[in-house]
């Protein structure tokens, strides 16, 4: 049976996505684009764009579809794009929101897609962040918090479509 570890509870999640709607609020312009990886990062994405909202800012939400777990704990190698990157991104900045940093193939291939589009700028946020696992030259510039070698799950994150129903982000075995 797999058991979830509790890593961050609920209240830590919420103070930490404030202090990043801050921190995102005072280095980003006014007019941007925040830009949401699904699935892992619904619940974050959403959680964000009200935090910065109570700060007065009001982004524009878009979203594209990567996979590259499927139903594994470890990543196929290959990131897909699933369906299209929006056309708004043309001539705009973008805040790419990912749930997990740690291959970074993600991050790079979305980063990407979005230059690709016409992106005016680019800035990345990862709710986790696992360095130590790096494949790519990237890093996030906006970090909600730092893992060590562990499967996260909850708070929209997944092991093959499940817990991300959880209200916390936990650890499985």
């Amino acid at each position: 049976m797999t058991t979830v570890t509790k890593l961050f509870t609920e209240d830590e999640i919420a103070v930490r996505v404030a202090e990043l709607a801050a921190e995102i609020a005072g280095a980003l312009p006014d007019d941007f684009i925040v830009v949401g990886l699904l699935k892992g990062s619904f619940v974050f994405v959403a959680d964000l764009i009200r935090a910065l909202d109570r700060l007065g800012s009001a982004p524009t939400v878009e979203f594209i579809r990567l996979s590259s777990y499927g139903h594994e704990q470890e990543s196929s190698g290959e990131v897909r794009l699933i369906g299209e990157v929006p056309e708004i991104i043309a001539g705009h900045s973008v805040l790419l929101v990912d749930d997990i940093a740690d291959t970074g193939r993600s991050l790079v291939r979305a980063k990407t897609l979005l230059t690709t589009a016409g992106a005016a700028a680019v800035w990345t946020c990862g709710l986790i962040d696992k360095p130590f696992r790096r494949e790519e030259e990237v890093s996030a510039d906006f970090v909600g918090f730092t893992v060590d070698d562990v499967f996260v799950v909850g708070y929209g994150i997944d092991f093959a479509e499940e817990y991300r129903h959880l209200p916390y982000i936990g650890a499985i075995d």
